[in-house]
């Protein structure tokens, strides 16, 4: 299980941009039991920090006009030490720097940017804000996937630039996978997806959240709009399945136990 502890490189945050902030707030209440603050409209822009059993788990943001037309997405931040060397480091091997490091106040400092295969990820550099308290228990983050089309490219990127060290969790023709960290101890992981991302489809992050009974879950979430994209199915980590939240925003949940 993650450590709420991030490493450098680790994932340490998430957060959605979404075209309806109330509709998701109501949503993922309802969802996940999440209670809400909402920053100082001056100083974070409205940003409303979402909490599981009085621990912070996850942020909510309302898309500006620059952003109208892009889909509604959650977002994984990766910690880092230093977000302009990340920066520098992003460019220097084949990445794109989306929106360069920018100070938010006594938290501490982020950016997003495109990594080699064009997917986008954040960083956060922390000070008062270390990150999410909760990883892994129902409510909160439980994992976070790249889904690739270069899948070799991705690998390396995250080695060179976040120092990653990985692990071959498979490499077979079907099913190609690398975590960062292994076993217990993995913290993300690198999916090659070049076989189903077609066309104009790019390179992304999921984000996974933890539930006590996927079925249960899909069934709340459709009642209250969500969309089914993948059917629930049982792996070796639990009961998995994806959803579109109510304005189109995709995540995966997982359950411990099947049914």
């Amino acid at each position: 299980m993650p450590s709420p502890v991030p490493t450098p490189g680790a994932p340490c945050w998430i957060d959605l941009m979404t075209t309806d902030v109330d509709t998701a707030r109501r949503f993922y209440g309802e969802l996940f039991g999440w209670e809400y603050q909402t920053g100082d409209e001056e100083k974070y822009g409205g940003y409303v920090t979402a909490w599981k059993n009085g621990k912070s788990v996850a942020g909510i943001m309302q898309k500006d006009e620059s952003q109208a037309g892009m889909p509604d997405v959650w977002s994984t931040y990766l910690r880092t030490d230093d977000a302009a060397s990340a920066a520098k480091a992003v460019a220097a091997h084949g990445g794109q720097v989306f929106m360069p490091p920018m100070d938010v106040p006594e938290q501490g400092h982020m950016a997003i940017f495109g990594d080699a295969t064009g997917a986008a990820i954040g960083v956060w550099q922390p000070r008062e804000m270390l990150g999410y308290e909760l990883v892994g228990e129902p409510g909160a983050a439980a994992w976070h996937e790249l889904h690739a089309k270069d899948y070799d490219a991705a690998v390396k990127f995250y080695q060179d630039v976040f120092g990653w060290e990985t692990e071959v969790m498979s490499d077979t023709p079907e099913f190609r996978y690398t975590t960062m960290g292994s076993g217990m101890n993995a913290q993300a992981g690198i999916l090659d997806a070049s076989g189903y991302l077609t066309g104009g489809i790019p390179s992304h992050w999921q984000v996974y959240f933890s539930v006590e009974d996927t079925d249960a879950a899909i069934e709340r979430a459709k009642a209250m709009g969500a969309t089914l994209l993948e059917e629930p199915a049982d792996s070796d980590f639990g009961r998995v399945a994806q959803l579109a939240d109510p304005t189109g925003a995709t995540f995966k949940i997982i359950s411990a136990r099947a049914g």
